[in-house]
């Protein structure tokens, strides 16, 4: 992974981080060492519980909250939703952020596999607050595979939203709805076709329907449904994740030779250039959505989470 030049702060972060983990020491010390370094005034901690069907996952899931309970050397605020029992993907994430936003107006999301540039927490801070009261966006994302600038002071909007590594506003949160129960009547309208190219909308409803039918142990689609018919997300020029967790232990990115893992990291320049109009960047999302489309292994992801 190559990186540009130190990133320099402008101004100490003031932005609450949720850190999600569960059973990852290693990855879960290098996205934490780069939250150290930003120092969040107000970091929430939030563990599933360890499955008991998995032998050793107990000692694991306690190493983890154990190594950054004991390494937190900033001054801040620190709140844990450490569970006993295993809830799942789908449930423990999801409730973690409705914890999450139900404590804080905004704030920035990671898992224990995203490992973000320090730039990361400012560009999410400065747009959180240029677009807090703007009902036209719900999601800031900090990967973007497609452009190569390992430097930059822009962003763009996009329909689709990158959840390694990102932030919102309760005011978009409360919207979501795990169960997905608009579902029926959307794909009734075939509102999904009016939005996405018909291929994708395909791929896209029968995603959905497994979604809706309890088949797929995820929280993320439904944020991309609820998300997609409502507001745009902001994706940086420059790609500011990388994504530590493919392989065999991942729970859904299990492919490691898959080309969006271990994104080449870039900074944003700062002040940001704002947007003085709001417009979808159909090229760049056209992109995206033909790499989406022609990439095997991503699919065979998709339909793994199907069958689950």
């Amino acid at each position: 992974m190559s990186i540009v030049e130190k990133f320099i702060p402008p101004y100490p972060l003031k932005t609450p981080v949720l850190f999600l983990v569960f059973n990852r020491l290693d990855t879960t010390k290098q996205v934490f060492e780069a939250i150290r370094q930003a120092k969040p005034p107000k970091l929430y901690v939030a563990s599933d519980g360890a499955r008991k069907s998995k032998e050793g996952e107990t000692e694991k899931v306690q190493k983890v909250r154990d190594y950054i309970m004991s390494n937190i050397d900033w001054n801040c605020e620190v709140k844990t939703l450490f569970r006993d029992e295993n809830l799942g993907c789908k449930y423990a994430v999801s409730g973690a952020i409705n914890w999450f936003f139900e404590n804080e107006e905004m704030g920035i999301i990671l898992e224990d596999d995203c490992l973000p540039s320090q730039s990361f927490f400012w560009f999410c801070e400065e747009l959180l607050e240029i677009y807090k009261n703007d009902t036209r966006v719900w999601h800031i994302g900090g990967t973007n595979p497609i452009d190569k600038e390992l430097t930059s002071n822009e962003y763009y909007f996009s329909k689709y939203n990158r959840i390694w590594g990102w932030a919102s506003w309760r005011r978009a949160w409360i919207h979501y709805d795990v169960d997905i129960g608009i579902w029926p009547k959307i794909k009734r309208e075939k509102i999904l076709f009016d939005i996405l190219e018909q291929k994708e909308a395909k791929i896209f409803e029968k995603i959905f329907d497994n979604v809706y039918e309890g088949k797929v142990e995820t929280w993320d689609y439904q944020w991309f449904l609820i998300r997609l018919l409502n507001a745009k997300a902001i994706i940086p020029n420059a790609n500011l994740i990388s994504n530590l967790g493919f392989g065999e232990e991942a729970t859904h990115t299990t492919d490691e030779e898959n080309y969006l893992a271990n994104l080449a990291r870039g900074e944003m320049s700062f002040p940001l250039v704002k947007k003085s109009i709001m417009v979808i960047d159909h090229k760049k999302d056209s992109k995206w959505s033909k790499e989406l489309s022609k990439d095997i292994s991503i699919i065979r992801n998709i339909i793994r989470k199907i069958i689950k």
